[in-house]
């Protein structure tokens, strides 16, 4: 079955805000058979493993359904454990985010005592392991005479650890006229039993367990603080020396402010999201399998039609909302016999999330360390040293030799010229200091770089993806050569390898930025 999209459902506008919010775009395989089935008031049976996304294909249909004009109990989920029954109420306080909703956990271990106080003072949907739903139907502290709809999470699981009676006892006391929702791994005699006892014509639906099939991927996570995430990407890019990379972000404006952030420095990125059109989304994948564009930053639901060969690496700049969706994403590399690698970062509680998803998946993922700037200079290095190897044993270099043995004449050491191009191309230790003896002077850029005033900006409608292009053009320069880019309102400042500015400021000065004459020159370090 083909996924739905949220936006499609007949669901309340505050509903779906909540859902937006939460980054929510495609619904999961379990929510697609489910979601309609369940609006339309039907009995269902949702065969699906953990982490698909079952908490949401009952938790939206169950306030969708809710009557804010009554105080009482009007839904009941059953959950094997305190920890699920925790976690479902908590998915379920997200998704009420716009919605005027009283939500209780109930389960042993907490003093019944505060259950008892917040149910005196009116709660609507209850979420607790069965034998503590129970014992508050014994003690008369919860009415089901408004109950609406009962739905057993993990049912399996409830049978295995011996609630059967439970279970019965809780059903036995819920009004006739209610929908009752069943979800599990397995379906066991038991449970079919449950079903046939106590369910209406029930829809079976299931969802087959994906297996992760991406043996040539090696998946490694970082734990990395959200505000260091950018700088750790960008490190990851150049270390890796990477031509075509995607990054997956959980919501739009995630993806359209890490784009931004990613041009600004000087990449050549862009991005997927369910807001573009399909002419725009074109586009960008046609820039894409061209690579016209390095990095591709998208959405999951945008990221559906994505079947790119070359794709060296998937990032998880957030950890995906559900663990099908870490397969589907990091499936994206790896292709046809190469090798692939998946990069995820974690931040906070995302821990948890990540230890679902290797559950799931059945791998370990492997943690390591953020690179410092100075490993990622090493990698550089090495990766230029190795490109070196490459073009001598190809040889046709007979020009250069030519030049190098004039250098020679001079009196200057093979080693030596060899050494000053590798400081060159490469940068070095004293870059800073040669930067500060040259023509420009102190601009303020970073080591080995200067800095430029250009008199266009935001007013222009110039943006720094348009700065990067017009460069790129007149200079051949990749993006990644290109320093840190900012655009203020009526001008921009640009930071050029040294050993290039002088040209490319000239080529930029004859040939314009989108189609704008502009004056460049080296930036007061005070500006």
């Amino acid at each position: 079955m083909e996924s739905l999209l949220f936006e499609d459902l007949k669901l309340s506008r505050e509903m779906k805000r909540a859902i937006a919010d939460m980054g929510f775009e495609e619904a999961t395989p379990i929510q697609s058979l489910a979601l309609p089935h369940i609006l339309d008031g039907k009995d269902v049976i949702g065969q699906a493993q953990t982490g698909t996304g079952k908490t949401a294909a009952f938790g939206i249909p169950v306030l969708e359904n809710l009557d804010a004009s009554v105080k009482g109990v009007q839904a009941v989920i059953l959950c094997p454990t305190r920890e699920l029954a925790i976690q479902v109420a908590e998915e379920i306080k997200k998704l009420s985010k716009y919605k005027k909703t009283t939500v209780l956990p109930v389960y042993g271990g907490q003093p019944i005592e505060r259950q008892i106080k917040a149910l005196k003072r009116g709660v609507q949907i209850i979420i607790g392991t069965p034998g503590r739903v129970m014992d508050h139907i014994h003690r008369r502290t919860l009415r089901m005479d408004h109950v609406k709809m009962i739905i057993l999470d993990e049912a399996d699981e409830m049978l295995d650890m011996g609630f059967r009676d439970d279970i019965e006892f809780v059903l036995e006391h819920i009004p006739e006229e209610r929908q009752m929702l069943l979800f599990s791994a397995t379906m066991s005699p038991q449970i079919l039993g449950i079903t046939r006892k106590y369910q209406n014509k029930p829809e079976m639906l299931k969802v087959a367990h994906q297996e992760l099939t991406v043996p040539e991927i090696e998946q490694i996570y970082f734990e990395v603080r959200e505000q260091m995430k950018l700088d750790v990407l960008t490190r990851l890019i150049d270390m890796h020396n990477l031509k075509l990379a995607l990054v997956f972000c959980n919501t739009k404006r995630r993806v359209d402010r890490l784009v931004g952030h990613l041009q600004t420095r000087g990449y050549f990125a862009d991005g997927l999201h369910g807001d573009m059109s399909q002419n725009q989304r074109d586009r960008v994948m046609n820039k894409f399998r061209k690579g016209q564009i390095e990095i591709l930053v998208a959405t999951d639901v945008a990221a559906r039609g994505i079947d790119v060969d070359d794709v060296e690496a998937v990032f998880n700049y957030d950890v995906p909302n559900n663990e099908e969706y870490y397969v589907h994403r990091i499936g994206r590399t790896g292709r046809a016999g190469r090798k692939g690698q998946a990069f995820t970062f974690v931040s906070g509680k995302e821990i948890y999330q990540l230890r679902d998803i290797q559950r799931y998946t059945k791998v370990r993922i492997e943690q390591q360390k953020i690179p410092s700037l100075r490993e990622v200079e090493e990698v550089k290095r090495d990766l230029f040293l190795e490109r070196l190897r490459k073009e001598i044993d190809e040889g046709d270099i007979d020009r250069e030799i030519h030049l190098i043995e004039r250098l020679m004449e001079e009196e200057y050491s093979s080693l030596d010229i060899a050494a000053a191009l590798l400081k060159l191309y490469v940068g070095g230790k004293d870059d800073s200091s040669s930067q500060n003896d040259s023509k420009y002077g102190e601009t303020g850029a970073q080591p080995g770089m200067v800095r430029f005033f250009v008199n266009v900006g935001r007013k222009q409608k110039v943006k720094a993806k348009d700065i990067v292009k017009a460069i790129g053009e007149v200079s051949g320069l990749s993006s990644t050569s290109i320093g840190r880019i900012d655009v203020l309102d009526k001008f921009s400042f640009v930071e050029l390898p040294q050993q290039h500015a002088r040209e490319v400021v000239g080529a930029l000065q004859r040939k314009g930025i989108k189609g704008l004459r502009v004056n460049v020159e080296p930036a007061n370090k005070k500006m």
